[in-house]
């Protein structure tokens, strides 16, 4: 699967998000750039993207800053931030702290 999203950085939202099969490549870049124009035309300042995966299960977890707000993320990151000074205090007591 092709995806085309046009991203809101603003909102932190997706504005639009539209399917295409794996052979509508040609297809999906036309109306990429036709959408970018257009944006850009009207003065909106949007990410437009053409993303390929296997499913939009698939999109979700390699690209989840599309799908997910500001708090999602940053708590995601603190997450990271935990996990990895656990990691590190654990490497240098030797102890196993996961």
């Amino acid at each position: 699967m092709i995806f085309l999203i046009e991203y809101d950085r603003a909102s932190g939202s997706i504005a639009s998000l539209k399917e295409f099969e794996d052979g509508e490549g040609e297809l999906a870049a036309k109306e990429r750039l036709e959408l970018e124009i257009s944006l850009m035309n009207n003065g909106v300042v949007r990410e437009v993207v053409l993303l390929q995966a296997g499913s939009i299960k698939a999109l979700r977890v390699t690209h989840n800053r599309y799908f997910k707000n500001v708090a999602e993320l940053a708590e995601d990151g603190s997450n990271l931030m935990s996990k990895l000074k656990l990691d590190d205090q654990s490497r240098s007591s030797g102890k196993d702290f996961t």
